[in-house]
């Protein structure tokens, strides 16, 4: 398999912009998550987008991320316990990596990654009175194998060009596993930062009554984004939400440890 798709390489190591056509990806993702992926890739507007995809890629454009269906293929459909929500991959050279948020080791760490840090240690550290220490990295592969499903609502950019792909397609896609994910009986939190990611909340609380599954146990928190823009105003800062602690207490009453730790 191509290094675009299964090898981030090593530390500091340059993250390939997207070399394979989409399909090629599509084919690797998961089996648990292939019957949403399938379904949407089939429809007129999943033809549409994944023509649109290789033909800006094919003309020379470089797109982002190599990886697109990382956040699938690193979190289990039946083990995501926790969604967040990003909008689109960072379009800066080496940035993105399919994982809403995070990039790998060696890359500089993007302002409202830096927020998010700085929310998270800050909510342990004094809500919870655990202090959780960070390492110098931002990559977060280590929450994506523990449960937490960093998914961006779109999921390709091209580099330089902040929401490129926006309205290309990808929303249906991510819409149909935010809603898989919200109609799962188990249970859920949705961190939901900005009005962008907000907009799922109606989505995810009618996937989840229309499933029959307990709405109790989807948890819906909700913030300003963590960008350096809106984390400190109203009406809801991000800096100072709790939700990590929140996420934690909540598996903690049904009995299960939610860890954040990123070493």
């Amino acid at each position: 398999m191509g290094q675009d798709v299964f090898d981030f390489g090593g530390a500091g190591a340059p993250v390939p912009a997207l070399s394979r056509p989409l399909d090629a990806l599509f084919d690797a993702v998961p089996a648990d998550w292939r019957p949403l992926t399938d379904a949407w890739r089939a429809s007129a507007q999943g033809q549409a987008l994944i023509a649109r995809v290789d033909a800006a890629r094919a003309s020379g454009a470089a797109i982002f991320p190599g990886d697109v269906f990382a956040a699938l293929r690193f979190t289990r459909r039946a083990e995501v316990r926790v969604l967040i929500l990003g909008q689109d991959p960072y379009h800066g050279p080496g940035q993105a990596h399919g994982l809403a948020f995070s990039v790998r080791p060696g890359v500089p760490i993007p302002p409202s990654l830096r927020n998010i840090r700085k929310e998270l240690q800050r909510d342990l550290d004094v809500g919870l009175g655990a202090g959780l220490a960070l390492p110098a990295h931002g990559c977060l592969q280590a929450w994506a194998q523990r449960g937490v499903l960093l998914l961006n609502t779109v999921l390709t950019v091209e580099a330089g060009q902040a929401a490129s792909h926006a309205g290309w397609g990808w929303e249906a896609l991510t819409d149909a596993l935010v809603t898989a994910v919200a109609a799962d009986a188990a249970p859920k939190v949705a961190m939901l930062w900005g009005a962008h990611a907000q907009r799922k909340a109606a989505l995810m609380q009618q996937a989840r009554q229309a499933s029959g599954a307990p709405m109790a146990d989807l948890l819906l928190l909700q913030s300003n984004h963590p960008s350096p823009l809106s984390a400190t105003r109203g009406p809801v800062p991000f800096v100072g939400n709790g939700h990590f602690g929140q996420a934690r207490a909540f598996w903690a009453e049904r009995g299960a440890t939610l860890d954040w730790a990123l070493d």
